[in-house]
């Protein structure tokens, strides 16, 4: 196993790539980067694990990934099974499928046992982006997760558009349960869709991020896939339905920050509001003019993001600090300003 770079996306210095087993015998891929230890000797604020959606794989988040050492912790990042270069789940490479959520949350475990309890500092994050909400959703309401704080980026609580409607539910179950799981779901596309064109996506408004992920899959197109399957699709709607138990949020006692796009079309954001509002130890921030990929955002929004992470997971705000130091000084300032913090962070509201 090995990660790829391109021209504009090299690979952050010092990676250590390794393969974890899953219970089933599936081999995910890994890697792991340290930070430079500071000036007074520290070695890592905690290790950060960083979590994709779907379709999506380690390259893609090398700049988070590059962020996240630069502020001091430890990372780790994993293709889902199914993703990247991590074992795919059917013979037709190029298809998105998993039988059943429950699988990643068994991979959650294995990185547990086999990398962060023995290779990574204390105390562990996660950052997870879209699917990897759901999951990492499900494990911590479980009571299984091993993350001091969980960071969501455009968690999948519910999907938009007719993904949520009661007779899309009912053809996909039928579907699935008279063997057609393994197919690709109808009107899907059969390429990634980070190859689309940039003109009306719905993932980001940066033109250069998005053809920045578009030439990784130019260059390794082994490490996309296409549109999911109807098993996949199944497997999806059945977690977002335990996520919409509003009693679920309720019992999840993980301090959780959410963050979203405001023009976010691919998850509902009404679903997301509804869900944080439960939170027992838990925020939401949305983004003006932000789409589904917060982290391939214009800088401005990515900047808004990163002050959000900084106040909220210990350790990350030594760069925050170096933030106002920063060149654009006032526009650092109207970001993490404490007075829009204390609105952020101050007594939360109860849904009725």
């Amino acid at each position: 196993m090995e990660l790829i770079g391109t021209p504009d996306n090299p690979v952050p210095p010092d990676a250590l790539i390794s393969a974890v087993g899953a219970e089933d015998g599936a081999l995910l891929r890994i890697a792991r980067w340290s930070p430079i230890p500071n000036s007074r000797g520290q070695r890592s604020l905690g290790t950060v694990c960083v979590f994709t959606g779907r379709g999506e794989f380690i390259e893609k988040y090398f700049e988070t990934i590059g962020e996240l050492v630069q502020r001091g912790f430890s990372v780790v990042a994993m293709d889902w099974r199914g993703q990247g270069l991590s074992a795919r789940e059917l013979p037709d490479p190029g298809k998105g499928h998993i039988d059943d959520f429950d699988m990643f949350e068994r991979d959650l475990e294995a990185l547990r046992k086999q990398v962060l309890q023995f290779l990574c500092p204390r105390p562990w994050y996660a950052l997870g982006h879209s699917m990897a909400g759901a999951v990492l959703l499900s494990q911590a309401h479980s009571g299984r997760s091993p993350f001091e704080r969980i960071v969501l980026v455009s968690p999948m609580i519910e999907i938009a558009g007719r993904a949520a409607q009661v007779s899309t539910r009912v053809v996909i179950e039928i579907a699935d349960a008279v063997g057609l799981g393994a197919s690709y779901a109808p009107g899907v596309s059969r390429r990634s869709s980070m190859v689309e064109p940039f003109d009306g996506n719905d993932l980001t408004s940066d033109a250069k991020r998005y053809a920045r992920n578009a030439a990784i899959v130019e260059a390794a197109p082994q490490l996309a896939v296409a549109g999911p399957t109807i098993g996949w699709i199944n497997a999806a709607l059945r977690i977002t339905r335990k996520l919409a138990d509003p009693e679920l949020p309720r019992r999840t006692g993980a301090p959780i920050l959410i963050v979203a796009g405001a023009d976010d079309r691919v998850v509902s954001i009404p679903a997301i509001a509804r869900f944080a509002n439960r939170l027992k130890a838990g925020r939401l921030i949305l983004l003006p003019g932000a789409r589904h990929e917060v982290l391939q955002e214009t800088d401005a929004i990515r900047a808004q993001f990163w002050a959000a992470f900084d106040a909220f997971v210990p350790g990350g705000r030594e760069e925050a600090a170096a933030l106002r130091r920063a060149s654009d000084h006032e526009a650092a300032q109207r970001i993490l300003n404490p007075p829009w913090w204390r609105r952020l962070f101050g007594a939360r509201r109860h849904a009725a």
